[in-house]
């Protein structure tokens, strides 16, 4: 149907409706320009003077050549600094792309080619590592420095002068709800990470579904602790505590005297973890000696929360309530929640579809399978991402039937609650993080001498999952576990490299010559027992 509207009208229409990422920030500030939005260190900024700094860097990035669609990579630790350059590059329909900085300069490099980002930002520690990426990508673009440490940055530009921009106009660029404003890279069974395009409308439509079945409120205040690259901290908890106009405390890592410190000292009501980190916060001396009464909202994902964890929170934190949060990078990413009243009797599920999702799972050709039996969890939802960047075949692949493929394997029950019983795609998640297997394995087959290898999970009591790798050596090569290591360490990130090493004269396959990992998995459940 057509309006009937000239282009003049139609534009003011959309701008007069528009919905994106870059608008929430400046809503909340008009609604509580003096009420705290983030602490960090000795930083504090109200919502007001965030929005400020928001349009000061915009135009700073404007300054430099970035316009609409252009993409500015970030590499930092959690910073306020990190916060700003996401939403600047909102308001400027920019793509944002934060990038772990924990991977080594090769990883970065691919990213950094790959986005074809023309900034690249980095915290002035890291500047060499993403230096030499930039020059391994060998791309032009124009590097700035977040101080956070007295390290040198020669040839880099100081964030700090692009905040301090004389021009604190907004910005008037015209961007669409549907437009991409973020590009988050995720590994999959592939060796190469793949870059998820998330939109204003994907952003916001998940932040509803968070802060609806989530129990979320402006009068919440909340530590972030974990990675701010990482879709679940950034989109799921900082960026809704901005939409509602709640207080954020921002910390640089889930160090647990830090975070019991920050719960106590700012009077702290909300906080997220991987089981990983509860188990840390748990066992750390200061547990007991904080006050956290001011706690009241706990949630937790990546991994399944063991019930014993689970029953120490509720004895040990008998006020606060917790959630179960289930997606992926490309549901933006939530996609399921077990809420504070089922966390007992459902222990392990990851609850229900979320407000703004459908959930289901399928078979090999895409048929829902009957209630109780496995099949892949598949999502239809405004949440799902636009695809993956320049890689038509597996955005086809990953929405056929117009479902988005989640990869993993499920069961859901006859009350509608979902139960992950399997990766397909062969996944390990450790200490919240995902490992491609695949990519572990062919680090690994570089080394000289390796005949075969086998990257998989096993049960860990720190990191639920930890990275193992069963390693068959060429006839006549003696390989040790030394070299194997030294070798792994200079081309893998720390998380990524393996904390249980295996020797073998075989794998076992079946007779297509699959390599049979499940029966890897339970032949090794007991690595972390016997180390």
């Amino acid at each position: 149907m057509t309006t009937g509207f000239s282009p003049e009208t139609t534009a003011a229409v959309a701008t007069a409706r528009s919905y994106t990422i870059g608008d929430l920030l400046r809503r909340t500030a008009l609604r509580t320009p003096s009420k705290t939005a983030i602490i960090n260190g000795d930083t504090t900024l109200t919502f007001a003077e965030f929005d400020e700094a928001v349009n000061r860097c915009a135009n700073a990035l404007t300054e430099r050549g970035l316009a609409q669609g252009d993409r500015l990579a970030l590499v930092s630790h959690n910073c306020w600094q990190f916060v700003v350059l996401g939403f600047a590059t909102a308001r400027l329909g920019v793509v944002l792309v934060p990038i772990n900085f924990g991977l080594g300069a090769e990883e970065i490099a691919f990213i950094l080619s790959h986005s074809g980002s023309s900034i690249v930002v980095a915290e002035d520690a890291l500047t060499p590592t993403v230096g030499a990426a930039i020059d391994t990508a060998g791309i032009d673009a124009i590097r700035g420095a977040i101080k956070l440490t007295d390290s040198a940055t020669d040839g880099w530009e100081d964030v700090a002068d692009w905040i301090a921009h004389p021009d604190a106009a907004a910005p008037q660029v015209a961007v669409g709800d549907d437009d991409p404003v973020r590009m988050m890279f995720t590994s999959g069974t592939e060796s190469r990470p793949k870059g998820v395009l998330l939109s204003s409308k994907s952003l916001i439509s998940q932040y509803v579904s968070c802060i609806v079945d989530g129990g979320m409120s402006a009068d919440d205040i909340e530590i972030h602790s974990l990675p701010l690259y990482h879709c679940a901290q950034l989109d799921c908890f900082l960026s809704v505590d901005v939409y509602l106009g709640a207080t954020s405390i921002i910390l640089p890592s889930p160090d647990p005297a830090s975070v019991l410190a920050a719960i106590e000292n700012h009077g702290a009501t909300k906080l997220f973890c991987p089981p990983t980190v509860w188990i840390s916060l748990l066992r750390h001396p200061d547990f007991d000696a904080r006050d956290l009464s001011s706690l009241r909202k706990g949630y937790y994902g990546a991994s399944a929360m063991p019930v014993e964890v689970l029953r120490e929170i509720s004895r040990r934190l008998p006020e606060v309530d917790l959630w179960n949060f289930y997606g992926q990078t490309e549901m933006s990413p939530l996609a399921t929640i077990l809420q504070p009243h089922e966390q007992m009797e459902r222990a392990g599920s990851a609850g229900r579809a979320s407000l703004n999702v459908e959930t289901m799972v399928v078979d090999d050709e895409g048929n829902p399978v009957p209630t109780g039996e496995v099949g892949e969890i598949v999502h239809r939802s405004p949440h799902a991402c636009l695809g993956y960047y320049r890689d038509d075949e597996k955005t086809a692949a990953a929405f056929a039937g117009g479902w988005f493929h989640s990869g993993d394997l499920g069961i859901i029950d006859a009350e509608g609650y979902l139960s992950v019983v399997d990766r397909k795609k062969d996944m390990i998640k450790t200490g919240g993080e995902n490992v491609a297997s695949r990519e572990v394995e062919e680090a690994i087959y570089l080394l000289d001498g390796v005949a075969e290898v086998a990257v998989f999970g096993v049960p860990h009591p720190k990191w639920i999952e930890a990275v193992a790798a069963v390693v068959v050596p060429k006839d006549g090569v003696n390989l040790t576990e030394d070299q194997v290591n030294t070798h792994v360490e200079s081309v893998l990130a720390g998380y990524k490299r393996p904390k249980y090493l295996v020797f073998a004269d075989a794998l076992p396959k079946n007779p297509s010559g699959k390599i049979l990992k499940k029966d890897l998995r339970v032949a090794h459940e007991g690595l972390s027992e016997r180390a």
